[in-house]
């Protein structure tokens, strides 16, 4: 269960984990960066320590079907039937807590969380059998909430879109038919443009290499792969055919095709891995 006020350990994000957990289903840092600044600015917690929250009465309505419970909420203006209806307070948790006397699970369904802004009612797309146990992860670290949000996007169908830069195809399905309205497409290419600008984490660290390759890239994953349990037979920073076999090895161990090739799949499960 979350922890109480909403505030738990609230890890912030590393650059590291943008590259890592993007590559995953490989997107880009830059997609995974434009995303996250749209939707909250890059931040997922509110100054309090507590994750990024957005109170949604049109799906409180929802949630609570008809009856009394309903009643009562639209009885103290927490929820109505259509979106837009009346403007949103600068700040939602106040209206969660009075929501959350009336039925717990249906208010923490009905609000955006996160740094991806996951609407509690998609936990099981997000990753999570249920809404508290989505909050409490999201309450405990900017890594989770961006996971789920990459979970979130994989689910949908979404990954597609962002790799080809159909912004208006991803924002429709990630925000809905009316994203138009907000300039959603237009900020996310925006926003892809400012990160395209920026040097990405994982280069020119993490570079492509495979055999012949020659520089200190090599070293790393050479370190990477013995601690791991795939020898190289030696750490010398030259790419080699027994670096070329522990590669081959470790891809096939992680489900990725065992060409030999350390790119920005591997460099991926390579992190992955070591952080597990």
């Amino acid at each position: 269960m979350y922890p109480a006020g909403f505030k738990g350990r609230a890890q912030r994000l590393t650059d590291i984990d943008v590259a890592r957990v993007g590559r995953v289903i490989r997107l880009g840092e830059d997609e995974v960066r434009a995303v996250m600044e749209v939707e909250t600015l890059g931040g997922g917690f509110d100054k309090q320590g507590r994750p990024k929250n957005l109170f949604e009465p049109h799906r409180f309505w929802i949630e609570l079907g008809a009856g009394p419970k309903r009643t009562a909420a639209a009885e103290q203006g927490l929820a109505y039937p259509k979106w837009g209806a009346r403007p949103y307070p600068a700040e939602s948790y106040t209206r969660l807590a009075l929501a959350m006397r009336i039925d717990t699970s249906a208010a923490l369904r009905s609000c955006s969380w996160g740094l991806g802004q996951i609407l509690g009612s998609n936990h099981k797309a997000a990753g999570y059998p249920t809404v508290g146990d989505m909050v409490a992860a999201f309450c405990d670290s900017e890594q989770a909430q961006l996971a789920a949000m990459i979970a979130f996007i994989e689910a949908e169908g979404l990954d597609d879109d962002l790799r080809r830069h159909d912004w208006s195809g991803f924002a429709r399905g990630y925000n809905g038919p009316g994203y138009a309205t907000h300039g959603y497409h237009t900020r996310l290419r925006d926003a892809y443009a400012k990160w395209q600008a920026i040097p990405d984490v994982l280069e020119p660290s993490y570079p492509k290499i495979g055999r012949g390759s020659r520089n200190a890239a090599v070293t790393v994953a050479q370190s990477r792969l013995l601690a791991l349990g795939f020898d190289p037979r030696g750490v010398d920073g030259i790419f080699g055919s027994d670096t070329d076999a522990a590669t081959r090895a470790f891809q096939k161990s992680v489900g990725l095709k065992d060409d030999g090739i350390i790119g920005p799949l591997t460099w991926a499960a390579l992190i992955k891995e070591m952080d597990t």
